[in-house]
């Protein structure tokens, strides 16, 4: 019966006006992205819109530069690396300070979502000062490394989060049925947890791999992909950009997708 109400219900003006409102907003975030989609398959040399003509070549041009390739690897090797660091690191830290009881964990907290509030530009010059004497500029290590550091407060957050929300009890009865604490955590707690932990670790890979700021400081003459794009705009912009930025965001819907799917909203392991 409230259901039948709910279906013959009529649409009030001010509902109109909300979904007029939602629609706008929605074609004005999503319109750039169209856009750049339409001119990624432009048959013209340089970008123009709307585009001439229909072609694969600005696609092939990427798969074919090998310079371009590199730099995907690249930033790929560099996401992995940070998100895998980032992850465990940030899981350890969250776990300290969720549960800790220790003189200074209040400022350990604040410490560890430090890079979340500093300035892109401040903490990659502090950075570029301390691997310049240590001569790691230029290493795609030292780029996951910084990046490591950078994106550490999103796992800290999210997993902080969702150990906050986690039945203590549960990691408490498997203690009394004989398991370690250690098997606790990691036949309880984490399976438990995993929507958090896959939604931090992909949130650290997307970070990682769109940052650009750290990388054109620390990355030396060996470009990530953002710094590829970066230098493209500035000396030979064509269309070639925008297949790349298609492909970049194809990535992130992939990701999102995956995490929607097993991350935030997934039913954890019983």
């Amino acid at each position: 019966m409230h259901a039948a109400a709910r279906r013959t219900r009529p649409i009030t003006p001010w509902n109109l006006a909300l979904y007029a409102y939602c629609t706008l907003i929605f074609a004005f975030l999503t319109l750039p992205m169209v856009i750049v989609a339409l001119l990624s398959f432009s048959a013209a040399p340089y970008l123009v819109f709307p585009p001439q003509g229909f072609s694969l070549r600005w696609y092939t041009a990427y798969f074919a530069d090998s310079i371009w390739i590199d730099a995907t690897i690249r930033s790929v090797k560099v996401a992995l690396a940070a998100t895998a660091g980032a992850t465990v690191l940030g899981t350890l830290l969250a776990f300290s300070l969720v549960r800790g009881r220790y003189p200074g964990r209040v400022v350990v907290d604040q410490l560890a979502l430090a890079p979340l509030i500093m300035p892109s530009i401040v903490y990659s010059v502090a950075i570029y000062s301390l691997f310049a004497h240590l001569k790691l500029i230029g290493l795609w290590q030292a780029i996951a490394l910084a990046h490591t550091v950078h994106t550490l407060p999103f796992v800290v957050l999210i997993v902080g989060a969702g150990l906050r929300t986690f039945d203590l009890a549960q990691e408490q009865a498997a203690v009394g049925l004989g398991a370690t604490r250690f098997q606790a955590i990691t036949k309880v707690t984490l399976p438990q947890i995993r929507p958090a932990l896959i939604s931090a670790a992909f949130l650290v890979f997307i970070s990682s791999f769109d940052e650009l700021v750290i990388a054109m400081f620390i990355g030396g003459s060996r470009m990530t992909l953002p710094k590829k794009m970066f230098d493209n705009i500035m000396n030979d912009i064509d269309p070639t950009i925008a297949a790349v930025s298609v492909l970049q965001i194809a990535l992130v819907i992939i990701a999102l997708a995956i995490t929607s799917r097993f991350g935030v909203g997934a039913k954890p392991i019983a």
